[in-house]
């Protein structure tokens, strides 16, 4: 079969011939109709994610949308050496979700690949309750611009999305837009001290930091400061950041993170499905391009802001 390898860690895959997967006991072969390129698959593929394995010469994608027989269904963590970007994977029969009629394979791969995030640290981790105000760190990104949907569709009274680009925060759904230029950090300020109850946080590094100060510097209050979940969900502009030990004692700063390790693995898999059978009544979208697998380099070192979904061609 065709499929995008893994040859070393460090170098971009290629689109190459890939013996082709067979079903043992608990397992089923899956037909692939679409796979997002997500940045824990390239982190995965480049050997620098915490759950990479130790050796290449595998098929990278996390999950995707195919067929197990006469179903369509959702799957998540094929077996290696078989991923998702391939014309077919191998799968565990526990680990598939039906996928709703109404929506199309593309169309459900780039849902569940930019939506999984926030629906598993709204649902799992934060718990976010109804009429509660969310900030999103990293909301001009896929992940980030479905973060915000999926806040408002578990009930949050106020969202505020901030990122980078003031143009691309003008185009979002949000009550409160902040750009993270030379004076963001008295607007945060400000919406902290109007009251934040969730932070999801797709970035870390100096934007996590200077989020976090906002929050809370100059807080300790006797009466006691009100909690604040913080989820941390990637590090695209930074692996580490400096944090006082004050910025716990004196808030009600929690810091949690939400991904592989964090949450069960039948955790994530039960997200998905919940995702994806609400998208169609949600009318969830996460723009995303379409690529045939042949093209795998044009979206590998495509640009990092668009969701490339992955279609093998018949």
């Amino acid at each position: 079969m065709k499929a995008v390898v893994v040859s070393a860690f460090g170098a971009p895959p290629s689109f190459q011939d890939f013996r082709a997967p067979e079903a043992g006991d608990g397992e089923t072969v899956v037909t692939v109709h679409a796979t997002a390129l997500s940045p824990i698959v390239k982190g995965l593929a480049s050997g620098r994610h915490y759950a990479s394995g130790t050796s290449a010469g595998f098929v990278p994608g996390v999950d995707g949308i195919g067929t197990d027989g006469t179903r369509r269904v959702y799957f998540l963590f094929p077996k290696a050496p078989f991923g998702s970007m391939a014309e077919r994977s191998l799968v565990a029969r526990d680990m598939i979700a039906p996928v709703p009629e109404t929506l199309g394979s593309d169309v459900a791969a780039a849902i569940a690949s930019a939506g999984l995030a926030s629906w598993i640290a709204f649902s799992r981790r934060a718990k976010l309750q109804r009429g509660e105000t969310v900030l999103v760190v990293g909301a001009t990104g896929a992940a980030g611009g479905m973060a915000l949907q999926t806040a408002r569709h578990f009930g949050a009274r106020k969202i505020i999305a901030v990122g980078r680009s003031q143009a691309r925060l003008e185009r979002l759904d949000a009550d409160v837009k902040i750009a993270l230029d030379d004076h963001a950090d008295r607007a945060l300020r400000a919406q902290f001290d109007q009251g934040v109850d969730v932070v999801l946080d797709f970035v870390w590094g100096e934007p996590a930091a200077r989020v976090l100060r906002a929050a809370t510097q100059d807080r300790g209050s006797r009466a006691g400061e009100p909690r604040l979940r913080y989820v941390q969900l990637g590090t695209l502009a930074g692996d580490a950041i400096s944090i006082r030990g004050d910025m716990l004692r004196s808030t009600g700063l929690e810091l949690m993170g939400s991904g592989i390790g964090s949450v069960a693995v039948k955790e994530l898999l039960a997200g998905a499905g919940e995702l994806l059978a609400a998208a169609p009544v949600a009318g969830f979208t996460a723009p995303f391009t379409r690529v045939p697998l042949r093209a795998v380099a044009d979206a590998w070192n495509g640009d990092p802001t668009v969701r490339y979904v992955l279609v093998p061609e018949p």
